[in-house]
């Protein structure tokens, strides 16, 4: 029996797990009684807006939403995705063939690998990245090229430089902006080019778009679906996680040409039964209200974000002001690998950060924060870390 509970092939050949050393300093400094303050996981620490709550509260007493739901998606919820988009980005979607309910976009973006990528298929992939993009890709027998993103690119990856060979291999390039981890931004010339570039290569471009309503100072991003072409070849994966503190509801939607579309929605209706109705219907009540209740988190992620910046920099440190999401990527003093400052600041400061070369190579040299605790606890972090010596 030895051999045959031995894992696939595809678990056996994963990457290191580069956060194991960090989580067990964690379990270490928690019992010594240290008071951790985690600024590592993206996880919306403000409560779902109430009116989003009670909508669910009510649908949940319907016995109509205790039956197996469509894969798919309520066509109520599609429509209503639909109508969010083109008042929010003018965007105009096809509810029934345009859009499809997503388990969370973490489900969408790894199920996008099972209908896309065969044995063999390359993908391109921006990085440092949310490590699903290339993991769908591993799991589904394909490879993938990696794009360096850097600072000196502003985060953004230099088309221009993949080679040849590459482009005329590729089948699908990951894009993601605002950007997990970086916090970077990209603005309408920039996805102009990734359209032009993947109609002259035919390349799917999947874009994740999960940070769009996490806008600071009046910014409001964009979607990739907005330039002209971009339906064409395109898909853009979003989600109600970040957007309305509902991480743990599992609800998001990917939209865009209907060929993609229908191959995701085909690869899900074999492989899950869809999303709890009385959760969609409380999601189409969050559509619904949009920036009502959008605006009140974003003013807070705002007032934290200007809190940890000013108090980093008062303390020596390289970041940049973020324009959107709840991240700040700080480069870490030279004579240190983004894991030892890392596990620095967990043993001297309490202070839990994520370290760059966990989102990919191209991350050495960085470590990420998250805006996801109160503004107090924030200002402790300055202080805690302004006391460290580096």
């Amino acid at each position: 029996m030895g051999q045959k509970l031995k894992k696939a092939k595809r678990i056996s050949d994963l990457p290191p797990y580069l956060f194991a050393e960090i989580d067990r300093r964690k379990r270490e400094a928690l019992a010594r009684g240290v008071d951790l303050i985690d600024l590592g996981v993206g996880d919306p620490d403000i409560p779902t807006p109430s009116a989003v709550v009670e909508k669910l509260r009510d649908a949940a007493t319907k016995p109509v939403n205790h039956r197996y739901p469509s894969s798919a998606g309520l066509l109520q919820f599609r429509q209503a995705v639909a109508d969010w988009y083109l008042k929010r980005f003018g965007v105009k979607l096809d509810a029934e063939n345009e859009v499809v309910s997503l388990i969370g976009s973490k489900e969408g973006i790894a199920n996008m690998a099972v209908a896309f990528v065969d044995p063999g298929d390359l993908a391109l992939v921006a990085s440092p990245c949310y490590p699903v993009y290339h993991i769908g890709t591993l799991f589904n027998g394909g490879k993938n090229y990696f794009l360096p993103l850097t600072r000196e690119n502003r985060f953004l990856p230099y088309l221009e430089s993949i080679p040849s060979d590459v482009s005329q291999q590729a089948k699908i390039l990951w894009i993601n902006y605002p950007n997990n981890p970086t916090a970077a931004v990209a603005e309408r010339d920039f996805f102009t080019r990734v359209v032009e570039f993947a109609h002259r290569h035919q390349i799917i471009v999947c874009h994740d778009a999960a940070y769009t309503e996490m806008g600071f100072d009046g910014y409001r991003p964009m979607s990739f679906l907005e330039i002209e072409g971009a339906s064409e070849i395109g898909i853009e994966f979003h989600s109600l996680s970040k957007t309305f503190n509902m991480t743990g509801w599992r609800i998001g939607m990917a939209v865009g040409n209907r060929e993609l579309v229908a191959g995701l929605a085909q690869v899900k209706s074999n492989v899950d039964s869809g999303i709890f109705q009385a959760v969609q219907e409380a999601a189409i009540e969050a559509l619904r209200l949009g920036d009502d209740i959008v605006e009140p988190s974003r003013r807070v992620f705002q007032e934290r974000r200007d809190i940890l910046v000013s108090g980093l920099r008062a303390a020596g440190f390289d970041c940049d002001m973020p324009r959107a999401t709840f991240y700040v990527w700080v480069a870490v003093p030279k004579e240190l690998t983004s894991a030892e400052f890392t596990a620095k600041l967990l043993d001297d400061a309490g202070v839990v950060a994520t370290p760059g070369n966990g989102f990919g190579a191209a991350g050495e040299g960085y470590i990420r924060f998250t805006l996801c605790v109160d503004k107090e606890r924030l200002k402790e972090v300055t202080e805690r870390i302004r006391q460290v010596r580096f």
